[in-house]
């Protein structure tokens, strides 16, 4: 940022939208978002303020907030930054204003929103803020125009988001000025004109400002990577393409959302970098991204777009496409209800390969979320699960054999065994790793079929409790150390909903059997039905329905000795 000019003063709103100022949201920012909540807010602020003092020569100034911009000096053009939110909305604010106050006031509040071309500075007729190429047509027609202002009630259905909060935002200021008086209204104008002030930082180098902005703004930042990497990308374009490219992006963007769209960004960095990150995404991803698809538009085209499409696909579980489709959506479904996405990189990669035929697809996603769920009841910690998932990439990208017995995709028979130790062990005890075993169980003895689409209402419970009444039958049929090591074990471990749950606690076998199963309504859980069948639960009842229980497990993961490691 040396010697890099930086410009910082007060000006009134009436100072800066003037020739002075020629406002651009450039392509990078987010759309417009704020919601009638934040700009009725600030018309409540405006209005409080403007009544705060008898006469406007006394009133003291209103601070509205700092805007950053690339701005270079004596240049009335200016990229926006920070401040778009507010500068859009106070002119939707001064739009509608515009219809409602006399004549004159009307003729000054038309100066405010648009300029006046003046042939000898060779200047045209256009407006002081433009929005982004997607909105800009629709908030000049609708807000900035006073015909399509007037237009704004009879609009229905609205898209995108960013124009629909435009709609709503001004049909809301337009009911909230209709409350008020002629002489208030135009008070509100002369108060916003002359005593609201913008604290305007300037710069004229992007890195500047965007640092400038990343220290002002407290609150987190309007502008992500995606955005700082949009500007980047679609920059190295030749212009006659940007548009065309700008609206791919802003497709990809506008169907995952944005939070989504900054997660894919993530997973795309794993899938070229394979490690673990350790440096900002921003750094990381232009290193190992961007280095090895430096043209814009092969990245778009090749990189964005498919890998957008196959995140979709696996983050929704709404893969569409072949006979497999149900079980590849069902397989999606389980690693979502995984406590990590660590998986999702190889996932997304595999899905983008436009070869792959839904049985390639259901092959793969066999064997990863069998490697994600033997990671998981292991305990593998986060750097060495990324590590293997970077390992899979590595063998992805080098076309190996997936199915080999060497694969990192595979389990070694040492990972094998210590997966069946584990499930062996006491399960309970272990919260993150329960129910997603319980229920992959469930699913497996109602033969994978199964749909769990309101697993957070769902709770584990224990057949013998954990602390039986000292002369319950509990304490007869099992000795401590038998309670001891059967309690939290898979064996003694059923699926209940919450609601049920609550009512089973500490009772008798025959009793807790009743309170599982009511008579008005039959548990959908294989595992709890077995309970049902069993007429006692002892030791023995225990040990035949953990080896039972273990071998389904197994022949699911295929854990087992004899199982084959190749799908």
């Amino acid at each position: 940022m040396a010697g890099t000019k930086i410009q910082a003063a007060e000006h009134t709103v009436g100072d800066i939208f003037t020739d002075d100022y020629h406002f651009t949201i450039p392509r990078y920012q987010r759309p417009y978002a704020w919601t009638t909540d934040q700009a009725g807010e600030m018309f409540d602020d405006l209005l409080a303020a403007s009544r705060a003092k008898d006469s406007l020569t006394e009133a003291d100034p209103y601070f509205l907030g700092s805007i950053v911009l690339v701005k270079a000096e004596k240049q009335a053009l200016a990229e926006v930054v920070d401040g778009q939110q507010r500068l859009t909305t106070l002119t939707v604010l001064l739009s509608v204003l515009r219809d409602c106050v006399s004549p004159p006031f009307a003729a000054s509040l038309e100066k405010r929103i648009f300029q006046k071309g003046d042939p000898i500075k060779q200047t045209a007729d256009q407006p002081r803020l433009r929005l982004r190429n997607q909105d800009q047509g629709f908030f000049e027609k609708y807000i900035q125009e006073r015909e399509g202002n007037a237009l704004l009630a009879s609009l229905v259905d609205v898209r995108p988001d960013s124009q629909a909060r435009l709609v709503e935002n001004a049909l809301q200021l337009k009911a909230r000025l209709s409350e008020l008086e002629m002489v208030e209204r135009e008070r509100l104008v002369s108060f916003i004109d002359q005593h609201t002030y913008l604290v305007v930082v300037s710069t004229a180098d992007f890195e500047s400002a965007y640092r400038i902005f990343s220290v002002l703004n407290e609150r987190g930042l309007d502008l992500t990577h995606t955005d700082i990497l949009k500007a980047e990308i679609i920059g190295r374009i030749v212009e006659v393409d940007q548009d065309a490219y700008t609206t791919k992006w802003a497709r990809e963007e506008d169907d995952l959302g944005r939070s989504d769209f900054g997660d894919l960004f993530s997973h795309i960095r794993m899938v070229y970098a394979k490690t673990k990150a350790r440096e900002s995404i921003l750094k990381e991803f232009r290193a190992s991204v961007l280095q090895r698809v430096s043209d814009g538009k092969k990245f778009i085209d090749d990189v964005l777009v498919p890998y957008s499409d196959a995140f979709e696909a696996v983050t929704r579980a709404s893969y569409a496409g072949g006979p497999d489709e149900e079980a590849i959506n069902r397989l999606l479904g389980w690693l979502k209800q995984l406590d990590n996405t660590d998986w999702i990189p190889p996932a997304i990669s595999y899905f983008s390969r436009p070869t792959a035929d839904s049985a390639e697809l259901l092959r793969f996603l066999v064997d990863l979320e069998r490697l994600a769920a033997s990671m998981l009841v292991r305990r593998v910690d986060i750097t060495r699960r990324i590590e293997r998932y970077g390992r899979v990439l590595d063998w992805m990208e080098k076309e190996r054999d997936l199915y080999a017995d060497e694969s990192p995709l595979q389990l070694s028979a040492d990972e094998r065994a210590a997966t069946v130790e584990r499930l062996n062990a006491e399960i309970y005890t272990v919260t993150r790793i329960r129910q997603y075993v319980l229920l992959r169980l469930d699913s497996a003895l109602s033969d994978g079929g199964k749909s769990y689409e309101h697993s957070p209402l769902i709770s584990v419970e224990h057949v013998l409790p954990q602390s039986p009444a000292a002369d319950s039958t509990w304490t007869t049929e099992f000795t401590p150390q038998e309670r001891l090591y059967w309690v939290h074990r898979l064996a003694n471990l059923v699926l209940l909903s919450r609601r049920k749950n609550s009512q089973a606690g500490n009772l008798e076998f025959e009793v807790k059997k009743t309170k599982y199963f009511e008579k008005t309504s039959w548990p959908p859980f294989v595992l709890t039905g077995q309970v049902l069948d069993s007429p006692e639960w002892t030791p023995a009842v225990l040990e035949g329905r953990q080896e039972t229980l273990l071998k389904v497990l197994g022949d699911l993961w295929r854990l087992n000795p004899d199982s084959s490691t190749a799908s």
